[in-house]
């Protein structure tokens, strides 16, 4: 991947959102764009790219101001009317409904977003993650007693995806019997062109979540019924904050929501903590030796490689973000990726360095009132995993014969604008019981 920071070099002729150029590195086009300035209007698609780390967190304070009714899709397929005039807010409750993905709580707005999120934190309680704990173990464990079996593995799909739906299964009760049908019917592979954020052409259409809805209506209709002593129970009986009983429409809805997103995301984190550990020795080696770095590590892992590159918003009047005027009606791209790479907030951001004392810092989970609820549940996934992979080995390293030489590696990522991910990582180790024969 190029530079761009050359004066002659004209970074307005770069299409992010059709680029697939851009999709193994898109750092250095980020980095040129903060240089001209933090808020700039792409010409492509009308897009105002928020790139640094004050004007990224400015907007995601801001719910007032700006709508996360296009939050997940952008600038696709654009909004179902003209957004004219100085005040659109009018125009996003009428027309909300028609855009993809309305009734996912990342697109929701106050007053629904806080009583919806509200049912949300009912589920995922601190005690209840608590509880989930030793699930989260013996999970990691189990799944390594196979993928462990052998001297290497794709650890994407042998081990993180499976990993990550069979946690939130156990958090919201799915029952045991069902969850080897949730694995076969979940666990599918990206394809180019058929994911929201996609760079293809494909129109953009409500996310394919009949299965999770029909599963979890079945259950909560069902404990609603008959109530159980089980988690699922507590799902059913869950009031929304003002203490009425929400539909149950709507409490499918959060719960699959969590079960998607949730996993989705998590398993990127988790390719990328690994991809490090397997292309850094000297990383590796610290971690082996000093085991209360590894909560650090996932931090800086979010950080330097956030599994969503970007979340949007669309202003509802016209108002500046870092003394740029923002016109009302505009589309802007938060830019995660770039807005944790700022070297005003990062010193010499582009290195990964597991010790970093302000890695936390990092808005990868987003902030304001749409901080993501999963946060607690994804950075224990990734200290389980990580510490249990290397209590378990005494060597990580790529597979030279799938992604090639460590001066030629060949890795292919998610073909999306919004998700930042391997779609396979080959992996070969050395068992730790191997070491003492």
């Amino acid at each position: 991947m190029a530079r761009y920071d050359e004066p002659s070099d004209d970074i307005d002729a770069i299409d992010f959102f059709r680029n697939d150029a851009l999709l193994a590195d898109p750092y250095p086009y980020f980095e040129a764009l903060r240089a001209r300035c933090p808020v700039h209007r792409e010409p492509h698609h009308g897009v105002v790219m928020v790139t640094g780390y004050d004007e990224a967190v400015e907007v995601f304070q801001d719910s007032r101001t700006f709508s996360s009714c296009v939050s997940v899709t952008g600038p696709f397929p654009g909004f179902p009317v003209p957004l004219a005039g100085d005040d659109v807010s009018d125009l996003i409750e009428r027309h909300r409904e028609e855009l993809p993905m309305s009734d996912q709580l990342p697109t929701l707005d106050p007053p629904v977003h806080t009583a919806h999120r509200g049912l949300l934190m009912r589920l995922i309680t601190p005690k209840r993650l608590k509880q989930n704990e030793s699930a989260v173990w013996e999970i990691a464990d189990r799944l390594l007693d196979t993928f462990l079996a052998r001297e290497e593995g794709e650890f994407i799909g042998e081990f993180a995806g499976p990993f990550t739906l069979l946690v939130i299964a156990d958090l919201l009760g799915v029952p045991e019997e069902d969850r080897e049908e949730f694995l076969t019917r979940l666990q599918r592979r990206p394809r180019a062109g058929g994911a929201i954020g996609s760079t293809g052409d494909d129109t953009l259409a409500h996310a394919p979540l009949e299965f999770l809805y029909g599963r979890f209506a079945n259950y909560i209709e069902d404990r609603r019924r008959e109530p159980r002593d089980d988690v699922l129970t507590g799902l059913a009986t869950a009031t929304f904050p003002d203490g009425s009983l929400p539909e149950v429409a709507d409490a499918v809805r959060v719960a699959a929501n969590l079960f998607s997103a949730g996993q989705e995301t998590t398993v990127r984190l988790l390719s990328s903590a690994l991809m490090v550990i397997a292309e850094r020795p000297d990383i590796q080696e610290r971690l082996r030796g000093e085991r209360d770095l590894v909560p650090n590590f996932v931090e800086e892992t979010l950080r330097t490689e956030s599994p969503v590159k970007g979340d949007f918003r669309l202003s509802r009047v016209p108002t500046t973000v870092g003394g740029v005027a923002v016109p009302a009606g505009s589309t802007l791209m938060v830019v995660n990726g770039a807005a944790n790479r700022d070297p005003g907030r990062f010193e010499n951001p582009a290195v990964f360095d597991p010790a970093r004392p302000n890695a936390r810092h990092h808005i990868s989970f987003g902030r304001g009132i749409h901080t993501c609820p999963g946060a607690p549940l994804a950075r224990a996934e990734a200290r389980v995993a990580v510490e249990r992979l290397l209590d378990r080995t005494t060597d990580i390293r790529i597979s030279e014969r799938v992604h090639g030489p460590a001066d030629a590696r060949r890795y292919r990522y998610l073909p999306t604008y919004m998700l930042r991910g391997l779609t396979r990582l080959h992996l070969e180790f050395t068992r730790a019981e191997e070491s003492t024969r």
